[in-house]
């Protein structure tokens, strides 16, 4: 939001053709794009952030709805406490929407990966990208129209339409950790489902009963320690992290019963009787797949073989949005890449890189020398593109300018970390104005590769 922001200002953002994001970068594009002329008055997107949010009845209700389905999951909870308590709105627009929309705005890609081929699969079965026209697979070349996505398909025919998604749902892909124990799994869930609920409520007793089920949370944790003593991968262990989530979610379900009759009390009811057993199951949201059973040899097994796909975060893979850009089919000449990343400097970059090269696709040549300030980087590095490679601007939001060394770095990277609620409103404002200010001292870089990415444009035609 800092960037796009300081870019308005600026008179650069207009210049833009597309807006792509990865993770919690689609949070905040669904969210600006709300607005149909967000572009040209970024003051009232960024005033959004500090409004007065969702009520938690308001959420539940979506909730309830969704909840009646065939496939609810703990996609739809994590969607609408993402949207309530992160975005603070609930967009119950559909993306499709936004085809008919004049072009003042960048035009919108959403990015994730698909959970099987991920895991099983060719990288041309990977990525997935969503706009307001069509969504589909990146390198395969498969794509369906944006309303279509969750209706059933079957050897690339339409057999039963079903209602398009809202952006509350499209908005949050499942979350993959197969190394992680069930237990953590609950437990972490837990706790942040009581922080995204936190923020979305204000009176002081309820509150209150939060900090009461925080610590009994916390409390728990410690209590199963002696768990982690037992031999990795033992069935004893097993058994102990087994018995240990029942009495974790034994104890949520008891703080609900003591709570006062009341809104909070029935609010927190739902939860815990839809909630709790999707947390236990561990059960994320799959999307029918448009190529079940699609006879062509270039589809994948990993695609061919489900009835549905499971769409997670594509910062699994790469968090940046590169693979949408790279290639023929977008013709991108300039990518700006502001560098938000948890994990290593440059990381994005490299991952990008060796997909393109095994992709076949043109990226710009990466210096290996850079690597060696990845502690300490500068606040901006251009690789620029030869004949039909995009140039990139790339931009770390803690650098040389804002740290006065690798350990300021490194203890702001921790601060403001991707795992963690809600920001406060003095973190937030932080972070836009480091945002902004990159954006700010690199305005000369910025229009300087624009004027070279035209010209290249011109060459080209």
């Amino acid at each position: 939001m800092g960037s796009l922001y300081q870019m308005e200002k600026d008179g650069l953002l207009d210049s833009l053709l597309y807006l792509g994001g990865v993770s919690g970068s689609t949070w905040s594009m669904s969210s600006i794009y709300d607005d149909p002329q967000w572009s040209t008055s970024m003051d009232k997107a960024v005033s959004r952030l500090s409004g007065p949010g969702v009520k938690l009845e308001d959420a539940l209700a979506w909730l309830g709805e969704r909840a009646k389905e065939e496939h609810f999951s703990l996609s739809d909870i994590w969607g609408v406490l993402t949207s309530a308590g992160i975005m603070k709105q609930m967009n119950k627009r559909h993306l499709s929407d936004e085809a008919s929309r004049n072009a003042t705005n960048p035009y919108p890609i959403y990015n994730a990966i698909e959970k099987h081929c991920f895991s099983h699969g060719p990288t041309e079965g990977k990525w997935f990208e969503v706009s307001p026209h069509e969504a589909g697979f990146t390198d395969l070349g498969f794509f369906i129209e944006t309303s279509l996505l969750g209706s059933k398909f079957e050897n690339g025919e339409l057999l039963e339409k079903k209602p398009e998604m809202d952006m509350i749902k499209l908005q949050v892909s499942g979350h993959v950790d197969g190394a992680a124990e069930d237990y953590l799994r609950v437990y972490n869930a837990l706790e942040k489902l009581v922080a995204l609920t936190r923020s979305t409520i204000k009176d002081p007793e309820a509150l209150s009963d939060l900090d009461e089920l925080q610590q009994i949370l916390g409390d728990k944790l410690k209590h199963n320690e002696s768990a982690w003593l037992e031999p990795e991968g033992s069935e004893q262990r097993r058994s102990v992290f087994q018995q240990s989530s029942e009495e974790l979610l034994a104890s949520v379900a008891t703080w609900s019963e003591s709570l006062k009759d009341g809104a909070f009390k029935t609010h927190v009811s739902l939860l815990t009787k839809k909630v709790l057993p999707k947390i236990m199951t561990w059960e994320w949201g799959t999307t029918r797949n448009f190529l079940f059973q699609y006879q062509d040899s270039v589809v994948p097994t990993c695609l061919q073989s489900h009835e549905r796909f499971h769409l997670i975060d594509a910062g699994l893979m790469i968090n940046a949005p590169y693979p949408s850009f790279l290639g023929e089919k977008r013709d991108i000449d300039l990518i700006i890449a502001p560098e938000y990343s948890a994990g290593t400097m440059f990381e994005t970059l490299t991952f990008a890189r060796d997909y393109a090269a095994e992709m076949q696709k043109p990226f710009p040549q990466i210096d290996d020398r850079i690597l060696q300030e990845r502690d300490w980087p500068k606040d901006c590095y251009v690789f620029e593109g030869k004949e039909n490679e995009a140039s990139i601007v790339y931009m770390p939001l803690f650098n040389r300018r804002n740290c006065k060394d690798a350990e300021e770095v490194k203890a702001k990277m921790e601060e403001f970390s991707t795992f963690q609620g809600p920001f406060s409103q003095e973190k937030m404002e932080f972070v836009m104005e480091t945002a902004k200010a990159n954006m700010k001292n690199n305005k000369e870089t910025l229009l300087e590769q624009i004027h070279k990415a035209v010209l290249h444009r011109q060459r080209k035609s």
